[in-house]
């Protein structure tokens, strides 16, 4: 399978991030509350939990509720501050121990790995059977506003383009995903989220400071000219004076069998 993302550049990105993560724990708490709601509508007792690349917005959530909970992540810094027991993934093969959790949940961090239906079947082999799978993910139309004026600007500043926001999976094709991976009874549903900005660049320093920052294989890695952000930003729709980015936030549930 040919590789999209730089796996290298996503630890790194995550890395760097992990000592400024803690002034964004305002907004991963929101998302993070908003997946794990789903928990309420089953009357499963789950004991044994993995946090798979929660940034600090899982664990904590998950002990509260009275779970043994291990953190995951590819960086090792940011497994350490995410709340749980540090789990180490050092590369996309997660060698999680079989059949070990009754509840996975691994949110806004499977969108960084080439192989997805590969990661979420490791994720249904850690599950004990009749464990839960909660995830989350971004969707087709997270920052699309941001994507477009990204590419109209560097064309119209250099007379060519590269990518510079993922691509993301349809919400229609996320339960099929959950399917070719084994699970049963799978859902997707979708959470749109509005975020504003007064001041544009910080939506880019968010990014950054999220570990959310360009790891595509394909990315232009030289020098881009200093006027491309302003300029793209100039673009992005406003209310209120504000720039807007918008984040369709799929949820995943699938049981393991």
């Amino acid at each position: 399978m040919e590789q999209i993302f730089d796996f290298d550049a996503v630890r790194r990105h995550r890395d760097r991030a992990a000592p400024r993560i803690a002034h964004l724990a305002p907004v991963l708490s929101d998302l993070a509350e908003r997946v794990l709601d789903r928990l309420d509508d089953t009357s499963r007792r789950f004991t044994t939990a993995l946090d798979f690349g929660g940034r600090g917005a899982i664990a904590p959530a998950l002990r509260q509720r009275g779970m043994s909970v291990d953190s995951a992540d590819i960086s090792a810094l940011m497994a350490a501050r995410a709340g749980g027991t540090p789990l180490l993934i050092e590369s996309e093969d997660f060698r999680l121990e079989p059949q070990r959790y009754d509840l996975v949940v691994a949110h806004l961090s499977l969108h960084w790995f080439t192989d997805l239906p590969g990661a979420l079947i490791q994720l249904r082999r850690a599950l004990k059977p009749e464990g839960l799978l909660l995830a989350s993910l971004p969707a087709l139309g997270t920052l699309q506003d941001l994507r477009t004026a990204l590419l109209e600007a560097e064309e119209s500043l250099t007379g060519g383009v590269s990518p510079r926001v993922s691509p993301f999976p349809e919400l229609s094709d996320c339960a099929g995903l959950l399917q070719r991976a084994g699970f049963s009874l799978p859902v997707a549903d979708v959470e749109e989220i509005e975020l504003l900005y007064a001041n544009p660049l910080a939506l880019l320093h968010d990014l950054r400071d999220a570990g959310e920052t360009n790891a595509l294989r394909a990315r232009r890695k030289t020098f881009v000219p200093a006027a491309l952000f302003p300029a793209a930003l100039g673009q992005m729709p406003q209310r209120d004076g504000r720039i807007i980015a918008r984040l369709r936030m799929a949820v995943l549930t699938g049981w393991a069998s």
